[in-house]
């Protein structure tokens, strides 16, 4: 697995504990919901991370959003869109300024989308974009958009009422 961040590969400082594991002194650790709702004790030298499935709402959430330096929506598919949902819903309504990792099965041609709704590192399992973005691919390479998304926007004078911001 790769971690991609500002457009380049990173070392992952981030460590996913599974349920029997207990939580370490220090570090940075991704749980998931469960175990994260269990943890009676939580030591204060560490970071925090949530791992959301695509099924779990983010209003469930919400309350813990303060105590989290980092969530993972997971992909189980590229197939499924319910985490572009999630992300947006997380940086839009919910304001959350953590960083927003995509999971899973991600591929090239989604990294430029899975940014505009607020993911700002992906942890990539698949070979072919792991390549790609090795050879120097731009994900970024579209411009022009129909739809608002996250970061700069290129005005081009067309239907302003789209690009106003949802609160």
């Amino acid at each position: 697995m790769a971690l991609l961040k500002g457009g380049r590969f990173v070392p992952d400082p981030w460590r996913h504990l599974h349920d029997l594991e207990a939580l370490p002194a220090e570090g940075h650790v991704i749980l998931d919901v469960e175990h994260w709702r269990s943890a009676a004790q939580r030591p204060t030298n560490v970071a925090y991370g949530l791992s959301l499935a695509p099924s779990q709402p983010v209003a469930a959430i919400a309350a813990d959003l303060p105590f989290l330096s980092l969530i993972a929506i997971q992909f189980p598919k590229f197939t499924d869109g319910r985490g572009y949902s999630l992300a947006r819903q997380l940086r839009q309504r919910y304001h959350f300024a953590g960083e927003l990792r995509a999971t899973g099965d991600i591929l090239f041609d989604q990294l430029q989308f899975l940014a505009r709704c607020g993911f700002d590192a992906f942890e990539i399992n698949d070979p072919i974009t792991i390549r790609l973005l090795k050879e120097g691919h731009n994900p970024d390479a579209m411009q022009l958009f129909y739809q608002p998304g996250d970061g700069p926007e290129k005005d081009v004078g067309t239907s302003p009422w789209r690009r106003r911001s949802i609160s």
